[in-house]
């Protein structure tokens, strides 16, 4: 009988045909829910888009609302997968009488801890920005982000608990809830912004009074989503009780299996905060180099004076460029990489290492699959969707030209992205979580080199896509190369031969969209109805021409332990 361990915890879990088929299904669930949340999250981004345009008061929310979903991604998730779900799935299934006690008394500890940081991080948070705001003459639209930043900041213990409280509940094999909480957010988000523009009148306004009700406007929305962390909480305590979990303080938190999960939290902890750095870095590196409403205003660097090389509103454009492409890595990427993380496990137990890399190449030929599709794919529709979502009110036709362009990069960095899925899980299950630190913190490097540069070029605030794109593509080479050698024989040439395949689906994809753009009744024109009939028209004949192509090339394109005939 095989074994699973988790990345970080070496103690055996017995595992069974049945529950890996659970697994799965429960990823698939998690899947369903995701491209619910999504689409909703895709409504919210167009709605605000409509309302608010590209303009200064959008991206100072943007950049301000980014903050507590950073440290969501750092401590909520990051460092909640790495320790606390193994070892609180281990306590459950231990055989002591009292195991369901200890594990609640060391879940409702590890409650207490995070809360202790969090409420923690919030005041110096809040000192930190009171600081800045004394001792800096900041810029009008500079401003606005750190009021929006100072009262959003109460949302990271929100968020972070929310994160917390779902870990539980998956443990228990409640994954509803917590894959639905963030529809409340976005409902929230969507009511607040169209009722709050009636009340305000911003239709009828135009101008300075109109760019002052779009400020007071999000001042609600800040606010209202501290409610809506309030409500996310609020719906996961009556499953929690049914589960026989109590959100209670531990005023002695500091017990040994708390400090065991801290310990084994620190290095992919430490890897999901180099990731988070680099959004950091490089929203304040598209804060500091966007032209203010001055368009006279100039940029001085080491006794030079150069143009500011992005236009206002390059933050909000470049947010919703990203939310394009995170919409098939959030729904498909992760989705599989999470379904495929026991077999890793298993099979990299095993004295047989000829299963784990079996299982290891059917994962990274299938999420190649994925990727490359929709990396293409995103890249042939990008013009529609984007109308169809975003362009919409203060949304001009030239915000339309940027988030296309930074959109096209992004899309190309999707296989890349998703490949990392796979890859880092595979270092997880080798009980290897320095590797993918290292590589993250190279990945930095080479994007804050490659983009600088190109900001300044023709590409303009795209170049941030460019960078990105650069990086993402070379450490993911550079894991697969490492990793290949690492379990001696990976089968890059089988793996290779699987992407000529997809690469020629792919062109055959990119074919058949071309020709039926230029058909006769092809719908034309870039109102909504164009819009959404020439989406339709391109994710359909461009699915069925890809996949057919792999098909009639023999990939196996099934998930499943039948599946054997991926790259032959």
């Amino acid at each position: 009988m095989s074994t699973i361990t988790s990345p970080i915890v070496s103690t055996p879990i017995k595992a069974t045909p049945a529950a890996q088929r659970s697994f799965v299904s429960h990823a698939r669930l998690i899947s369903i829910l995701t491209l619910a949340s999504r689409v909703l999250g895709m409504a919210r981004e167009s709605v605000m888009s409509a309302y608010f345009g590209a303009g200064t008061v959008s991206s100072a929310f943007g950049f301000a609302f980014k903050v507590p979903n950073l440290f969501r991604k750092l401590l909520g998730e990051a460092a909640l997968s790495a320790a606390f779900i193994p070892l609180y799935a281990q306590a459950l299934k231990s055989t002591d009488p009292n195991a369901v006690e200890e594990a609640n008394q060391f879940a409702a500890a590890s409650v207490s801890l995070l809360a202790t940081i969090l409420v923690a991080l919030t005041i110096v948070g809040e000192l930190c920005l009171w600081g800045l705001v004394k001792a800096i003459d900041l810029r009008p639209e500079n401003l606005l982000i750190v009021k929006f930043t100072a009262i959003m900041m109460p949302y990271v213990l929100l968020v972070c608990g929310t994160a917390f409280l779902g870990g539980i509940l998956q443990v228990h094999r409640r994954f509803g809830l917590p894959a639905l909480s963030p529809v409340l957010l976005n409902l929230i988000h969507i009511a607040v912004i169209v009722i709050g523009a009636r009340m305000l009148m911003l239709h009828g306004s135009s101008g300075a009074a109109k760019v002052a009700i779009q400020t007071r406007l999000a001042y609600w929305l800040a606010f209202f989503v501290l409610v809506a962390g309030v409500l996310q909480v609020m719906i996961l305590i009556p499953a929690l009780r049914a589960v026989g979990f109590r959100l209670v303080w531990v005023g002695r938190f500091w017990t040994p299996p708390v400090k065991r999960m801290l310990k084994l939290s620190v290095p992919v902890a430490l890897s999901a905060g180099v990731l988070q750095l680099s959004v950091v870095i490089d929203g304040l590196i598209t804060v500091i180099l966007t032209r203010g409403p001055d368009a006279a205003e100039r940029l001085h660097i080491f006794g030079h004076t150069y143009f500011y090389p992005m236009a206002p509103g390059a933050v909000a454009r470049l947010n919703w460029a990203q939310l394009l492409y995170q919409f098939p890595l959030g729904v498909f990427a992760i989705s599989l990489a999470t379904a495929i993380f026991p077999t890793l496990s298993a099979d990299a137990m095993d004295r047989d290492q000829e299963k784990f890399r079996r299982s290891l190449r059917h994962g990274i030929i299938l999420t190649l699959i994925e990727g490359m599709a929709a990396s293409l794919g995103l890249i042939l529709v990008r013009y529609p969707a984007i109308r169809l979502l975003y362009q919409h009110g203060d949304f001009s036709p030239a915000d339309t030209r940027w988030v296309a362009l930074s959109t096209c990069f992004f899309a190309a960095a999707i296989w890349a992205f998703s490949l990392q899925q796979i890859l880092n899980r595979a270092y997880y299950a080798m009980h290897d979580t320095v590797t993918p630190l290292v590589l993250a913190v190279v990945t930095i490097a080479v994007n804050t080199a490659v983009e600088i540069p190109l900001v300044f070029t023709s590409l303009g605030e795209s170049g941030m896509a460019a960078g990105t794109l650069a990086s993402f593509a070379i450490q993911a080479v550079i894991m697969l190369i490492m990793l290949d050698r690492r379990v001696k024989g990976l089968g890059l040439g089988q793996i290779l031969r699987a992407v000529a395949k997809m690469l020629a689906g792919c062109a055959v994809m990119a074919v058949a969209c071309l020709a039926v753009q230029r058909a006769p009744h092809y719908p034309t024109g870039t109102h909504t109805i164009a819009s959404i009939e020439q989406l339709c028209i391109l994710v359909v004949v461009g699915a069925v021409a890809y996949l057919g192509t792999c098909k009639m090339l023999g990939l196996d394109m099934k998930f499943g332990p039948k599946s054997g005939n991926l790259g032959k």
